[in-house]
């Protein structure tokens, strides 16, 4: 919880900062503006997912392992090591995005007229890199408070830059702007890097043998992760050709505050959670009581979080955007019951990466990016963006279905009876208040939503006590 508190600070300045950029985009730009950024960092999520080899998460694992075992020198070397890997990968992805510039223009925007746009995109994907392999050595040491000030530099700065260039560039500044993100993140990384341990002398031989483990594991995690962006990259690019960038622009904006927004607790949460897992993956018991009290905490905060959300969904949109994106009201309404399903599937998935087992993460990510897929072509075909809402919802429904049959099937774990009720009582309160908004029962909405935060706060309470 602590934790919680520290990143859910970093995740609210980051959101203060975003609301301030969107913003002044949609009034400045508009939904094109809107919808080119989605595009662009889409493609440029999707390209450093590809080539960063899941660095950023499967060499936290070996880190905190070896700060577990107190080896200072061993640790230094992993840092070393975790540094070079994401600068060589950083200059290969970067080299990747030059050489398929003229194709992803093509595929993004149905004309290669975008193709500099791209090639100046590859400027970021190096920085990212850069910026990934600094996080993993800061939240792999539990240097968290560092890692916190780094993210909240970074995001300012950029901000700080961008706002001159909205104005008098307006749709020329989409590229600029997201270059300028990339490389003040990647400065403030590099600042406030991790210099607790000496420099340690690691030979180019012993680098690529020390680095082969998380890499290992990191080929699976990208190309869990590959497919799921992919598939998010395919589906924008569809939605763009099927009914224009407007529409991707309103998609974008929804799925931000389904997906970014509210899972600023799940990231938050995570900062911590990953690391411990990782050490006590060895320790079933110790497992089961971390994976069951991060349920319980995520619920518990979950509800009053989903159920005030929802309430005040409209002029939340009204706020970040504008009148023109009412539209996606009933999308964020639905997603955000999603949200619930997601916070469970989440907590128990990490247990898949703590025990280093890539090939379980593989299948089921490829399996759920693939469902997410159909299920967002069909439900806008049928319903619109409010369809997308609840393909969102029944994305996380499988996905949870999927991860509970590795949880419970293949590494014979469970989970507390109580972390079950919480999560039960989490996803009774986010329908209520949906169902409630949606027959115009404000009344009912609010009497929901304050019992929620009555009950989940008197729980809080308890597990900080307890």
């Amino acid at each position: 919880m602590k934790a919680m508190g520290l990143f859910g600070g970093v995740q609210v300045m980051g959101i203060l900062c975003s609301i301030i950029r969107t913003k002044l985009v949609a009034i400045w730009i508009g939904p094109v503006g809107v919808g080119l950024f989605g595009l662009f960092n889409n493609a440029l999520e999707m390209i450093n997912t590809g080539t960063n080899l899941g660095i950023r998460g499967s060499s936290v694992r070996d880190i905190s392992q070896a700060v577990a075992g107190a080896d200072r020198s061993l640790i230094a070397r992993i840092i070393v090591v975790v540094r070079r890997w994401s600068l060589w990968l950083g200059l290969g992805g970067a080299l990747l995005t030059l050489m398929l510039s003229p194709l992803l223009s093509q595929v993004t925007f149905g004309t290669q007229d975008q193709m500099w746009g791209f090639v100046a995109l590859s400027i970021a994907v190096l920085l990212m890199a850069i910026s990934n392999g600094e996080q993993a050595v800061l939240q792999g040491s539990q240097r968290l408070k560092r890692l916190a000030q780094a993210s909240v530099y970074g995001t300012l700065l950029g901000l700080l830059i961008s706002i001159p260039l909205f104005y008098w560039l307006r749709e020329r500044s989409v590229l600029p702007s997201i270059i300028a993100y990339a490389a003040c993140n990647a400065l403030m990384m590099w600042l406030l890097r991790n210099k607790e341990y000496p420099v340690a002398q690691v030979s180019r031989r012993d680098t690529v043998a020390m680095g082969r483990d998380f890499v290992r594991l990191g080929i699976y995690m990208t190309i869990g992760n590959f497919v799921t962006i992919l598939a998010s990259y395919v589906f924008n690019a569809w939605l763009n050709q099927e009914a224009g960038t407007a529409v991707v622009g309103h998609y974008q904006a929804g799925y931000t505050l389904v997906n970014k927004y509210t899972g600023l607790i799940l990231s938050a949460l995570g900062m911590e959670y990953y690391p411990r897992l990782a050490q006590q993956v060895k320790d079933s018991a110790r497992l089961h009581d971390s994976v069951s009290q991060e349920v319980t905490v995520a619920m518990l905060v979950l509800a009053p979080v989903v159920a005030v959300f929802v309430i005040l969904c409209q002029p939340i949109i009204w706020l970040l955007y504008s009148a023109d994106f009412t539209v996606i009201q009933g999308m964020v309404s639905w997603g955000m019951v999603g949200t619930v399903m997601r916070a469970l599937s989440w907590c128990m998935a990490f247990v898949i990466l703590a025990r280093g087992d890539g090939k379980t993460y593989v299948i089921t990510e490829s399996i759920s990016a693939v469902v997410g897929l159909v299920l967002n072509i069909l439900f806008y075909r049928w319903w619109g963006i409010t369809g997308l809402g609840l393909a969102f919802l029944t994305w996380y429904v499988v996905y949870t279905v999927i991860i509970a049959v590795v949880y419970w099937g293949h590494y014979r774990m469970t989970l507390s009876r109580a972390s079950l009720l919480n999560w039960l009582w989490a996803l009774v309160v986010a329908l209520a208040v949906v169902l409630a908004m949606g027959h115009n029962w404000l009344w009912m909405a609010v009497v929901v939503t304050v019992v929620s935060l009555i009950v989940s706060g008197l729980q809080l309470i308890k597990q900080w006590r307890g």
